[in-house]
């Protein structure tokens, strides 16, 4: 009697399923995998040799292998659909902050009319919080001290008065910050203000597009103003 397929040949068709296999439009189809190895072990059984009979251990590890196949294509079939949704509501969430401004890392400063916006966020409390401001070429020409400030994000105003009572002049600036309790250092980083102008989703997720700031996530933002 002859044997179309040994038995070896059962796992390499189990791993045709699990490599993907491509329908005639091009499409992979665990479905199609499926048919084609139960055609295959079904043909294997009706032409095994008697004196050399399946394995039936080997047999029933193929085919929970196979259902094992099956199950993570379902699964990831089921974490697409979930990501496509949770991008969906994201952008939903995104779209309600245009208009709004947004405090984001970034040490920018841009005062316009006399007033600026700017912002810090401490990773604890600090009894001390330096902010001090510098022109375009460098040079500091404001400081200001804040006493006692919480653990959190915190938005700060400057009116562009300078160390001198004089007005600074609008346009850019940017600022540094450095906090402390007692003689230890407290992480302090800069944030930057900015209004949101539009959202847009690609590959990389949702993009919430600020002009001042650039294209920024979600989790870049630290407070919505």
């Amino acid at each position: 009697m002859t044997t179309i397929q040994s038995n070896n040949g059962v796992s390499d068709s189990l791993l045709t399923a699990v490599n993907g296999t491509k329908s005639a439009k091009g499409k992979d189809t665990v479905t199609e995998a499926q048919d084609r190895f139960m055609t295959l072990l079904v043909t294997q059984m009706k032409n095994q040799d008697p004196l050399n009979p399946m394995d039936n251990a080997q047999m029933t590890s193929q085919l929970a292998q196979l259902s094992t196949v099956s199950g993570i294509e379902k699964m990831n079939a089921a974490l697409e659909s979930l990501m496509g949704s949770y991008q969906t509501s994201q952008t939903l969430q995104a779209t309600s902050m245009i208009g709004h401004g947004v405090l984001a890392p970034g040490n920018s400063l841009q005062l316009s009319e006399g007033q600026a916006l700017l912002g810090v966020e401490l990773t604890a409390p600090a009894d001390k919080v330096e902010i001090t401001i510098r022109d375009d070429k460098g040079q500091a020409v404001h400081s200001f001290t804040l006493e006692k400030q919480p653990a959190g994000s915190h938005p700060l105003a400057w009116d562009g008065k300078l160390d001198n009572d004089a007005t600074a002049p609008d346009g850019k600036y940017t600022f540094e910050v450095k906090a402390t309790t007692g003689e230890q250092a407290v992480q302090a980083t800069a944030l930057s203000f900015g209004q949101v102008a539009s959202v847009s989703t690609s590959g990389q997720g949702v993009k919430i597009n600020v002009p001042e700031l650039g294209a920024l996530n979600f989790a870049d933002i630290r407070q919505i103003l």
